[in-house]
């Protein structure tokens, strides 16, 4: 049987440096140095492990989701701290600040230094 509350998430990413600096001084997460060169995202009760990769090629898909209070609020804040937010057209289309509302939960998409994609969400909304 699977120990699902020690359950973890990774990615990979190609200069740990680079992802270190993001993660700890932009977005504020407790960043540790984890084991086999890794680097460790300490977000609460979840673990998440960014693990070294030269060959990295970034996900096309969303990678870790930050539960906050008020989508714009932190979208205002972090583009103050130098974060570009995904712009999207068509079915799940952003406003002029990156923001998509409607149909779900208030989301906006950005990325981490090594291209994997990263979002805000209201946390109020993400657990409907």
């Amino acid at each position: 049987m699977f120990k699902t509350d020690s359950a973890f998430s990774s990615f990979s990413a190609r200069d740990l440096d680079a992802e270190r600096r993001f993660y700890r001084d932009t977005l504020g997460l407790d960043v540790v140095d984890g084991g086999m060169g890794t680097l460790e995202l300490n977000t609460g009760s979840a673990k998440v492990l960014i693990y070294p990769k030269p060959d990295h090629e970034p996900a096309s898909f969303t990678v870790l989701n930050f539960p906050v209070d008020n989508v714009e609020a932190e979208v205002d804040r972090l583009s103050a701290l130098g974060v570009k937010f995904e712009h999207y057209e068509g079915e799940i289309k952003t406003d002029a600040k990156g923001i998509f509302r409607g149909n779900g939960p208030t989301i906006a998409w950005f990325k981490d230094p090594a291209g994997n994609i990263l979002s805000v969400l209201e946390a109020e909304q993400a657990r409907r």
